[in-house]
């Protein structure tokens, strides 16, 4: 490598103006649909919430049904297990008692929102969750 080449390779370019772009995770780049993140408590295997880019339109039957059972939180030995009638849902920190006709928009879950799941009596695999 010659001199000047060196000193362009080591040199740092500051931009004259403060450059801010929109973010990359806008409702508007979705397609109609919305992300939401789904946390199961206590269940560390699975550390952090998923997300999930679904239609406002989704009914939370669909949800159960159709689209949970084929995310990671199926592969859980505690999904097989659960009773939804005892499961215990959040918007947030907010208690959320969603009904399976309900749409996601309708139960007040926007763009980015944060749907908890806690399942009483079953606190991950060999109950470290709890």
């Amino acid at each position: 490598m010659n001199a000047a080449s060196n000193a362009a390779a080591t040199t740092p370019t500051t931009p004259t103006t403060p450059t801010t772009l929109p973010p990359r995770d806008r409702e508007a780049n979705f397609h109609g649909n919305r992300l939401l993140y789904i946390l199961w408590e206590r269940h560390l295997v699975i550390c952090a919430p998923i997300a999930l880019a679904l239609p406002p339109t989704t009914t939370f039957g669909d949800l159960l049904d159709r689209v949970l059972p084929g995310t990671v939180f199926a592969q859980h030995p505690d999904w097989a297990l659960i009773d939804w009638a005892q499961a215990r849902w959040s918007a947030g920190s907010q208690p959320l008692q969603p009904e399976h006709h309900q749409t996601l928009a309708e139960l007040g879950l926007g763009h980015k929102a944060l749907l908890r799941l806690r399942t009483p009596g079953l606190d991950g695999i060999g109950g470290v969750g709890g």
